[in-house]
Order: C-alpha cells, then structure tokens, then sequence
C-alpha cells in the first residue's frame, strides 16, 4: 500500500506551537509565589516555598496540597483563616519565620486532618491557647522567647508536643527572675503560674477592699467627731449666756426638739 506523506508543517506554524508552549509554563510558573513550586513527595501533593522570602502566607497555593512548607521566610504573624482553602493539608512547617502574633482561627479548617504543625524558631513570646484550640495535630512551639506566665502554662495543657520538642520551650522571660533560661516543663513541675496569678488577685482585691473600707471608717470617724465638737461649741455657748437667757434658749432648743 502507498503511505500518502505527512503534511509539514509551516514555520510559521512551529513558531506559534513553541510560543503557546512558552505561554502555557510562563502562565502556570506566574501563578505561584517566586521561589515556591508544587512537587510530589511519598505519594503526597508537596508545595515548597522554603527561602522565599515571604512577608505574608501566599494565597494561590493548590486546595489539594498536603504538606506545605513555609519555612525559613519573612512573615511576622498569621491572620484569621490563613489556610481556610486547604483541606487536604497534613503537614504545615512555619518554622525560622519572624511570627510574633498569631490571631485566633489562623489555622481554622485545619483541625480535621493536619497532624504536624511546627512554629519553631519564631518571634512567639506569648500564644493564647485559643489560637490552637481546635488544633489535633503535634506542635512545635521551641526556639521562641516565650514568656513564662499562666497563658503558657494553658497553652502546653491544651496542644499536644511533638515528641523530643518540650526541652525547647525556654523561659526567655518570666516573673521570677530565677527561672529564666530554664525549660518550662521543668519550671512549672514546681510552680504553677495559674495559681499564683490567682493568689495574686485575689491579694489585690483583698487589698482594694481594705482601702474602701478604711475610707468609710475614716468618714464615719471624721463625721462623729465633726458633730461632737459642733456640740461642745454649742453647749460652751450656752455656758456663757447669763442665766435667765441660757434658760430661755435651753427651753426654746427643748420645744423646737420636742
């Protein structure tokens, strides 16, 4: 049988085939932060965007990504809902990251799937535990200068530590200037900071009460003695009127009094 030759292609047409080639990679690269890129690791949709040099949590990161990596940037905090549109996601490394204030529900949404959450080597000094309430993964809070006072102390009750993480999380700052530079697990195996914040209010209000009532009994005192010289005044006055007068003007104070 006779093969009928391939037709060929113009030049003009390979031209325009390798520039909508070019346009497709130019279009799909524009679309991710740069330095961040989508690869596959064990089986598992991956999106790198380690030294980036990131100010903010990128938004066009891929809904079926299940480990990001965020870490080794610039962003120095996390808003509300910061990964609402990720709800394949298992693992989340912030870590080396300038994150100081992380606002309640950032990792809302996360809560059913994500096992590894790691904020370590940040700029945390102090975390509410609501920010991580529904949060079932393990965390790494080390290598931040925490403070250590009751909110911490709340925080490390209600997340669960990934293992070997604990002896990482150091007083850089506390009340008490003896237990700075300590671990704080070892600190509150002798002090609990939620107690002594109690004691410490409810000395205050003990005190506070005090005061007001110290301020009472000083008016009544003022106010009983203020009458009792007004009387001495008056009764020296009568002393001093002549007689008949003083018993006119006892009489008229006993009518008016009657």
């Amino acid at each position: 049988p006779v093969v009928a030759p391939r037709p060929r292609r113009s030049p003009a047409t390979m031209w325009l085939l390798v520039q909508g080639v070019l346009l497709a990679s130019c279009l799909r690269a524009a679309a991710f932060p740069r330095g961040c890129y989508p690869s596959e690791e064990e089986g598992l949709k991956t999106f790198r965007c380690s030294n980036a040099r990131l100010t903010e949590v990128p938004k066009d990161i891929p809904n079926d990504t299940n480990k990001l990596y965020l870490d080794s940037n610039r962003i120095p905090f996390l808003p509300r809902d910061a990964f609402r549109d990720l709800p394949l996601l298992l693992e989340l490394d912030l870590s080396h990251n300038a994150i100081a204030t992380v606002e309640s529900g950032a990792f809302r949404g996360l809560s059913d799937h994500l096992r590894s959450l790691d904020l370590s080597s940040n700029r945390l000094v102090s975390l509410s535990k609501d920010a991580l309430s529904n949060v079932k993964a393990k965390v790494n809070l080390s290598n931040n200068p925490w403070l250590c006072d009751c909110r911490l102390q709340e925080l490390i009750r209600a997340v669960d530590l990934t293992a070997g993480s604990s002896a990482g999380i150091v007083c850089d700052s506390a009340l008490q200037e003896e237990h700075v530079g300590k671990a704080f697990l070892q600190v509150i195996a002798d002090t609990d900071f939620c107690n002594v914040y109690k004691k410490t209010t409810d000395i205050a209000m003990l005190v506070t009460m005090f005061g007001w009532f110290a301020m009472v009994i000083s008016y009544l005192v003022y106010y009983v003695r203020q009458n009792q010289e007004d009387a001495r005044r008056h009764l020296e006055y009568l002393k001093s009127l002549p007689s008949k007068q003083r018993h006119s003007e006892e009489s008229s104070t006993i009518s008016t009094v009657v």
